[in-house]
């Protein structure tokens, strides 16, 4: 199971949210580069960076995601506020490894499954629950469509992931919802990428026991030093907490 810290990124600073409300925002500094390179020395694959500015439609931080991919590693993952053809190829050619949709999977799903062609293992759908309800557009809006319905329509597509993420545990250190990653795992038929609620290396040996769960992101108890990167990445290789 691949360990896949956060980097959410508010006008330029290293941000967590609670729950996706602005307005309980806590601020971890204002050098996400160097963020990068720490987890670049401790052997970290793959960062998960959201782009908030972009999730919040405000003007995507464009410049500073291509100088965070510009470092070549960690790879990067890129999600917020990324709606069409264009941004994803945008992004990709900026050197993100790939790119998290959620949006365009509930609005427009046959557009989603084009781009997700266009685009082979590079598109990860984002399924993203608050209370059983299906939220998009930076976890503001809902929508009537279920999350296990969307997720039977993306069976077959070449997608390398699908990101689960139980928003009310989203930044609460309150434990991760592995239920849910595993239904919509299976519903899927895409292995599923965890968030939300990490708290503890427990937490991350549970996850590694789910074989639907590919990989975790954990952004709030890493700044918080709940655990260190290195005892994480261990627990995930299966090495033990």
């Amino acid at each position: 199971m691949q360990l896949i810290p956060a980097i959410d990124l508010r006008h330029g600073r290293v941000v967590r949210l609670e729950q996706g409300d602005d307005e309980r925002r806590t601020d971890y500094g204002g050098d996400p580069l160097a963020v990068l390179e720490r987890y670049a020395a401790a052997g970290v694959e793959l960062v998960h960076v959201v782009d908030l500015d972009g999730a919040f439609g405000e003007t995507p931080q464009r410049a500073l995601i291509a100088e965070l991919a510009a470092a070549g590693r960690p790879r990067i993952e890129l999600g917020g506020g990324l709606r069409d053809e264009m941004a994803v190829a945008r992004a990709l050619a900026a050197g993100c490894a790939r790119v998290i949709l959620g949006s365009l999977v509930a609005r427009e799903p046959a557009r989603f499954a084009r781009i997700a062609r266009s685009f082979p293992g590079r598109v990860v759908p984002a399924l993203e629950v608050l209370d059983g309800e299906l939220r998009i557009a930076g976890w503001r809006e809902g929508v009537t469509a279920s999350a296990v319905a969307l997720g039977q329509g993306l069976r077959g597509l070449p997608c390398p992931a699908v990101l689960v993420t139980d928003v009310a545990r989203d930044g609460t250190l309150e434990g991760p919802n592995l239920e849910l990653a595993r239904r919509l795992a299976r519903a899927s038929g895409i292995p599923a990428l965890l968030s939300g609620g990490v708290r503890s290396l427990a937490d991350l040996e549970a996850a590694r026991q789910v074989p639907e769960i590919a990989g975790v992101i954990v952004g709030k108890a890493l700044y918080d030093g709940r655990f260190r990167l290195e005892e994480a990445l261990a627990v995930c290789r299966g090495e033990g907490s």
